[in-house]
């Protein structure tokens, strides 16, 4: 949409994705020069730390606070020299009084890595000088969120600081003792329980360079690739355009951190389509900002909470992946259902293409869709497993070579077909591309993602060593796509195609580091409330105050902990979004779930709060992925934020499924056929969900349809509603059984277990708690895998210990208390019977609706 056509009081887009990712001032002359070294800069300072090469060289190696430390300087520096103070403050210049602060946030960032020496040698000793930097320190970085975040995430961290002086002085139920100015300034700053704790050490260590391997792909033009495969592989559907933004949106969420850029990157495309084919504007904004927040819950990167999860939960990467990937399919494909039933609600006719398609077309679907993505991941899966078990210890150059091989002839088929261009005007998608010649001019573009995959999820790698070498592979890509294209074609232009990857290669170091800022100084501020929670001890309160409010019901309590994660979310990051989230309401969770019987898995808890903070994005009256979506399609942000809201409420459902029914998460599925059941039955529940909400199925729905539809849909999800009535779940077995219990439980399997004592506070305390288990073994090692140290006297079986940082201290395991039971599944029959009386009732109502259907269509002729 040009500008003129822009309908008066529309954001600017480029003006609202600077706003929101990489700061809107883009000063010119020496000072734009100095902030494009600086932003490069610190994007090699990343690579470096990531890399092997300071052990390798033995130079400039550096621990995790040195680290974090030299990462919050880069960020509040360019925090102040990249986003404005004000609407009305210069964009072309930086001012004098930003100077300044760029310069004291710098240092004020990096004084633990400067002083780090003389600071080892007085712990909680501060001086003078210590208190003074770490007080302004502090400050800076208010205002610099307040900069590139907005005033959201600076009232929820000043409530939180105010709360640390005024705690003699507030209700009961959070009251503590209060901290001096020194004791509130050292903690937060001086020490690794606030602005530098956990949450800063997974974004220097990790999120920096997912969000560099997303910025340089996008460079080398890997986002618009998937976008117009996306067009040429769906356009041609009922509501082609929308379920482009659905499948585009689910690629950039791959790579993806944000959902602003997500809504941009593929709205200026899509939302114009929609529009074209029917779709109203209100209606295909909200199928934008919906597919694009999801994008946030999609496997590997989750928004950069995936690695957060790995710290919080306490379990590896790959779990974390495998947990979450069935629920972002399941919302992916009841979203692809909705636009299809708004398709036909609205009568969208399917955009059509200006040539004749060959005979090859459907097997090259076939090849490019699922089945064909399945044989290559195989192929290439046992390929590479082959050359390793050939060469061994050489696999690693062998592949790296034949990986170049791969890679110079997808760029030969590429030479062949001209440049894809971004066409982001009315006309796009006037003339659908054909899916062969779009998808050769990308295919190595696939090659990066295996190699962050094959890294992460086979070897095994630290997710930064994995993001690492796939960002060397983009780069590698990008620095000779270009003059090798210009050979493949003739040779002509060598002398620019070197110029532009040089131009390119230095974009996307700049566009990863200005990517950045936002979401360091996010994780900065979010250290702060978790300093005060650890500081003041807001944690256990939280846990009595959200009690007294839900009265110990489980459902209340749910629905409050949702609210809240709402709340926190608006306006945030996803990643300072789930630091809060997870800091302040999964323990409550935990805590309160285990009072009332309810042995819910920490990764369940997580994913909990992590989706209702992502659901911040679209709801009114903040959601900035609806506002970046009305702003493409003209319409009112509140209404598009609204019915977008509406869409999403398929996600907003999935977490009490986390809750209720683990096994949405793939946890306590004990073999290929239940998985296959469990995914089966809960694709088809989604699908039913989003059928009845949107009251039409095959024709529109009549009430009792709909109200049988969400039965189904209940019983589909989470059939224990109804078998647990029938027959008793659980057996509970004497504490003495513990030992047999673990050793018998398979590999990740969970013990449930009953405890009683008095915690540290001297309170009485009941509650079951749910641990993972290991790898099969003895059973006292797999215990103490744990973190859990028992003791048996008889009968009675005591904990000794709990380990800090393990799953039995997330759990609030205590030494002294006394095991009381151990809860074991009951034989009885699978409630997966269940889905056979449920599926034949679905069948019923889908053959009414079928005969209405058909009726309706002949009664049509006789009209006319």
């Amino acid at each position: 949409m040009s500008t003129e056509q822009r309908p008066a009081g529309q954001i600017d887009l480029q003006e609202l994705v600077a706003e929101a990712d990489t700061g809107a001032r883009a000063p010119a002359g020496a000072v734009g020069r100095l902030l494009l070294c600086i932003a490069v800069a610190w994007s090699l300072f990343q690579l470096w730390y990531a890399s092997p090469l300071p052990f390798v060289f033995n130079v400039f190696i550096l621990n995790d606070t040195q680290a974090r430390s030299i990462h919050l300087a880069f960020g509040l520096f360019l925090a102040f020299m990249a986003y404005p103070a004000f609407r009305r403050s210069p964009r072309d210049r930086v001012p004098a009084t930003d100077w300044v602060m760029a310069l004291a946030g710098a240092f004020c960032g990096a004084y633990l890595f400067l002083a780090y020496a003389q600071l080892a040698t007085r712990p909680g000793q501060p001086t003078s000088f210590d208190i003074a930097t770490g007080l302004v320190g502090l400050l800076l970085l208010l205002e610099a969120t307040r900069r590139s975040l907005g005033l959201p995430m600076v009232i929820v961290a000043g409530t939180f600081i105010a709360y640390t002086f005024l705690g003699p002085y507030v209700p009961e139920v959070i009251q503590h003792k209060g901290a001096s100015l020194q004791r509130f300034v050292s903690h937060q700053w001086l020490t690794t329980e606030g602005v530098f704790g956990v949450a800063l050490g997974v974004s220097t260590s990790f999120v920096f360079l997912f969000v560099l391997f997303g910025s340089m792909l996008d460079r080398a033009g890997a986002g618009n690739w998937m976008m117009q495969l996306s067009l040429a592989l769906l356009g041609h559907l009922r509501g082609g355009p929308a379920k482009v933004a659905v499948v585009g949106s689910a690629l950039n969420g791959i790579i993806s951190g944000s959902s602003v850029s997500n809504v941009v990157s593929s709205g200026i495309f899509t939302i114009p389509l929609m529009r074209k084919t029917g779709l109203p504007p209100v209606k295909a904004g909200a199928v934008e900002a919906a597919s694009s927040i999801n994008g946030q819950i999609m496997p590997p990167v989750m928004g950069a909470a995936a690695f957060l999860m790995v710290e919080y939960v306490g379990i590896p990467y790959a779990q974390i992946i495998k947990h979450a990937a069935l629920p972002a399919i399941i919302s992916y494909l009841a979203l692809f259902y909705i636009v299809h039933i708004e398709a036909l609600k609205v009568g969208a006719e399917p955009l059509q293409r200006l040539t004749v398609r060959g005979p090859g077309d459907r097997l090259l679907r076939l090849g490019l869709g699922w089945s064909g993505t399945i044989l290559v991941v195989v192929i290439l899966y046992y390929g590479i497993q082959a050359v390793k078990a050939v060469f061994g210890e050489a696999a690693g150059p062998v592949l790296a070579v034949l990986g170049g091989g791969l890679y110079l002839g997808c760029l030969w088929l590429a030479a062949g077909h001209a440049e894809l261009e971004r066409d982001e005007g009315e006309g796009f998608g006037a003339k659908l591309p054909d899916a062969w010649p779009v998808a050769r001019t990308g295919l190595y573009y696939v090659i990066p993602l295996v190699v962050l995959l094959w890294c992460l999820m086979v070897e095994q790698l630290s997710p930064g060593l994995s993001a690492f070498w796939a960002t060397v592979t983009i780069m590698g890509i990008l620095v000779t796509q270009r003059p090798l294209l210009a050979v493949m074609r003739g040779g002509g232009g060598l002398p620019e195609a070197f110029r532009a990857s040089a131009h390119d290669l230095v974009g996307g170091l700049e566009a990863g580091a200005r990517n950045m800022i936002g979401i360091a100084v996010a994780v900065g501020t979010a250290g702060i409330v978790v300093g005060t929670v650890t500081l003041t001890g807001l944690g256990l309160m939280m846990t009595d105050f959200v009690e007294f409010i839900s009265a110990g019901n489980v459902i209340i309590m749910l629905l409050l902990t949702a609210l809240v994660c709402l709340v926190l979310g608006m306006g945030i990051p996803t990643t300072a979004n789930y630091i809060l989230v997870a800091t302040l309401m999964a323990p409550v969770i935990v805590e309160l779930g285990a009072q009332a019987g309810l042995a819910i898995p920490l990764i369940a808890v997580h994913m909990f709060v992590f989706y209702f903070g992502i659901m911040a994005d679209v709801t009114p009256p903040v959601g900035l992925a609806s506002f970046a979506a009305s702003a493409i399609s003209g319409a009112d942000p509140i209404r598009t934020g609204l019915q977008a809201s509406f869409y999403s409420l398929r996600t907003a459902v999935l977490p009490f499924l986390f809750i209720f029914n683990p096994q949405i998460l793939l946890v306590d599925v004990g073999n290929w056929l239940e998985a296959i059941l469990v995914i089966a039955s809960n694709i088809t529940a989604m699908l039913l969900f989003s059928a009845a909400t949107m009251n039409f199925w095959l024709v529109r729905s009549r009430i009792w349809e709909t109200a049988l539809l969400l039965v189904a849909t209940l019983l589909l999800l989470s059939p224990e509603v109804l078998w647990n009535r029938l027959y008793a779940p659980t057996a509970e077995l004497p504490a003495s059984a513990i030992f047999q219990v673990a050793e018998e439980l398979p590999a990740n399997g969970r013990l449930v277990i009953r405890v009683e004592g008095l915690s540290l506070e001297g309170d009485e305390v009941s509650k079951t708690v749910s641990l993972r288990i290991g790898d099969a073994g003895a059973a006292r090692e797999r215990i103490q895998g744990t973190g859990l140290m028992l003791t048996q006297l008889g009968d009675e079986v005591q904990v000794m210990d709990a380990r800090f940082g393990t799953q039995a201290s997330r759990l609030k395991l205590e030494p002294g208390f006394v095991i009381t039971g151990v809860i074991v599944p009951a034989e009885r029959p699978s409630p997966h019977w269940l889905y056979l009386p449920v599926l034949g009732l679905v069948a019923l109502i889908g053959l009414g609706q079928r005969r209405r259907r058909d009726r309706a269509a002949a009664a049509q002729p006789a009209r006319a």
